[in-house]
């Protein structure tokens, strides 16, 4: 069982930037996918990035914009995300696939707003 806790959301203006993180509460060097998915408000969730050991890939939407990235031996996934625009504005969800298992945190807020 892996438990997932994602932090730095918060409130910031237009073009600002911010950074997530998400430890798990184990090794996640085995992980085949580590992700980060969003759901803005009266809209479904929806994949944002995802990392694998072949690389990365982003949604159309915040592509040049955001940074996927994995500490190893932090048992940590970030997200740097830059030029923050308003539909940017959700909670943020960390997934983990590990051993075949789907593994999801509680999310974080972020809001975009002046």
């Amino acid at each position: 069982q892996v438990q997932l806790v994602e932090s730095g959301g918060g409130l910031v203006q237009p073009g600002g930037s911010l950074r997530l993180s998400c430890a798990a509460s184990g090794s996640i060097s085995s992980a085949s996918s580590m992700g980060w998915y969003r759901q803005g408000p009266g809209k479904q969730r929806e994949w944002v990035a995802t990392i694998r050991s072949g690389g990365t890939s982003y949604a159309d939407s915040v592509q040049g914009r955001f940074t996927i990235s994995r500490d190893n031996a932090k048992n940590t996934v970030y997200l740097q995300m830059n030029s923050l625009k308003s539909e940017d504005t959700g909670v943020y969800y960390c997934r983990v696939v590990l051993f075949g298992t789907q593994y999801w945190g509680q999310g974080t807020q972020v809001t975009v707003s002046s």
